[in-house]
């Protein structure tokens, strides 16, 4: 498939074989052409050109590693699943999002005629069914207003504390000082919002490291 094109395979029909296969078998360590034939049962040549899509949309890395999309969307939480693949879906054709960023929500007229934009290739060729074709096939697994049951993530936050002088009679007493250090662990909600996570650090420099 040409760089500039979204990513799709020609035998769009296959995709939801596949996805269906990886959902009931176990995640491998690599994610290869032998994983694919022998453990998925798909050995044919059109079906090669899985694993490059796969890549491109973040279900397994470069090294053919499975991704955490790929094991999210293995979840047997219907929402978590699925907002994995609307995840894998926005990364792999993130060019057609940065048109219309709600690009899975639009007829399939509209998004041919956002492909052909992109691509600059004519209306009713070959690569523009398959990229339609592969888009849907995906959609069909995804949910984009889904939200993924991950834990909160923990953040680490260690602080070093200013040097705090000693209390003594005597003026040598006084000169000795002694360094505090103390870790603070956080719990920080899951949110894209910049501002929540500023006026929690600013909370933190305005009653803590301000004392």
């Amino acid at each position: 498939m040409a760089a500039k094109n979204p990513p799709y395979i020609t035998a769009t029909g296959l995709v939801s074989k596949i996805l269906d296969k990886i959902k009931v078998a176990a995640t491998p360590d690599r994610f290869t052409q032998d994983y694919l034939a022998t453990e998925l049962g798909f050995g044919g040549g059109s079906a090669k050109a899985f694993i490059p899509l796969a890549k491109r949309i973040g279900l397994i890395a470069s090294d053919g590693t499975p991704t955490e999309i790929y094991k999210q969307f293995r979840s047997t939480n219907s929402s978590t699943s699925k907002a994995a693949i609307a995840k894998a879906i926005k990364i792999g054709y993130v060019d057609l999002y940065s048109r219309n960023e709600y690009a899975h929500s639009l007829s399939r007229a509209e998004l041919e005629g956002l492909v052909i934009e992109l691509t600059g290739l004519e209306k009713g060729h070959a690569s523009i069914r398959a990229i339609l074709g592969t888009f849907e096939a995906l959609k069909a697994y995804a949910d984009f207003s889904a939200k993924s049951k991950m834990p909160e993530e923990e953040k680490q936050v260690s602080f070093e504390n200013n040097t705090i002088p000693v209390v003594g009679n005597g003026a040598e007493e006084n000169d000795m000082k002694f360094n505090l250090s103390y870790t603070i662990n956080i719990v920080l909600p899951k949110t894209d919002d910049i501002a929540v996570f500023n006026a929690i650090f600013r909370s933190l420099k305005d009653n803590l490291l301000s004392k």
